[in-house]
């Protein structure tokens, strides 16, 4: 049994190392989609200090209304315009009804204020679009198809989807624009700010207001991209929302108001749960997959629960 679980998988690994890259792989285009789902999270956390439950229906609503209008006629390229513009009123809404209000309140409201978005945005979502599963318009936008293999002489074979490819550098260039935009520019530094006390930031001349539109906002677009790149490598559908709570482990382990925290998180969470599953899933009957995740935030929680980017604070009585 230890040698099952101790040895025999790295002997698999070296064995086939064109199976392993290709395992890894998947697993590094899973973990830049799940670091990018986790960026959303960040953006919000930092502008209100509270986890945003909605981010994952954000992604679902984002995803189906570009797909949604694209079925009613409209040309691609013009319905993601108007996606962006749908994510555009929804963080207005989101700003003038739900968070204006409930300036000052204690974080917990907060929290249950976007559970409570989640729900309203899942009943929205299924009166106009319907629960079917939607095909995400991939060569619609431009998006590309297909696969390329790459030999690696007598060590086998190893197969990239061109998807796979756009979706990882698409997620990386979004994830480190808005790593720039957030720790160089005024707005990022207003958003710290905002975090850290409303009142305080309000005393300033900082603007609640035009900061939580401006970043749920952000959180929409990310939101939309992440919609976009797991639509097209599976389909449209409420079951992405289960696949964007992932981000829940990746903050853990990055920490809560990190964006390298992130991309790191999403890495290891990705890679480490598909190495799981593939090498060592049928020793315990599969599904590793669904739960590895949260076993490696668990550890990580009970020996380092500020993640490995987050800030340790210590308050003084």
């Amino acid at each position: 049994m230890l040698y099952n679980i101790l040895i025999d998988p790295f002997v698999q690994m070296v064995d086939a190392p064109d199976f392993l890259i290709q395992v890894v792989w998947e697993g590094f285009v899973a973990g830049v989609l799940y670091a990018l789902i986790a960026l959303g999270f960040v953006l919000i956390y930092k502008a209100s200090g509270v986890f945003n439950f909605a981010q994952g229906i954000m992604v679902v609503f984002a995803g189906l209304s570009l797909v949604g209008l694209h079925e009613k006629g409209v040309p691609a390229w013009l319905a993601l315009i108007l996606a962006i513009g749908i994510m555009a009123i929804l963080a207005v809404c989101i700003e003038k009804f739900v968070m204006r209000p409930l300036v000052g309140q204690p974080d917990i409201i907060l929290l249950m204020a976007t559970i409570g978005m989640t729900y309203f945005l899942i009943g929205l979502g299924e009166v106009i679009f319907g629960g079917e599963p939607k095909q995400m318009i991939t060569s619609e936008l431009g998006l590309p198809t297909g696969s390329t293999a790459f030999e690696m002489g007598e060590r086998g074979l190893v197969i990239l989807q061109h998807i796979d490819i756009a979706a990882a550098v698409i997620a990386l260039l979004m994830v480190g624009g808005l790593a720039v935009f957030f720790n160089r520019t005024r707005i990022g530094r207003a958003l710290r700010a905002v975090a850290d006390d409303h009142t305080a930031a309000l005393s300033v001349g900082i603007s609640l207001n035009q900061i939580w539109a401006i970043v749920w906002f952000a959180a929409g677009i990310v939101a939309l991209a992440t919609g976009i790149m797991w639509g097209a490598r599976s389909d449209v559908s409420f079951a992405l929302e289960i696949v964007a709570l992932k981000a829940l482990p990746v903050l853990i382990l990055g920490g809560f108001t990190s964006i390298p925290g992130a991309i790191i998180g999403g890495l290891i969470i990705g890679i480490g749960e598909k190495v799981g599953e593939i090498y060592w899933g049928g020793l315990v009957g599969g599904g590793i997959e669904s739960w590895l995740a949260y076993v490696i935030a668990l550890i990580f929680l009970l020996f380092r629960p500020q993640g490995l980017f987050g800030e340790k604070i210590i308050e003084r009585i």
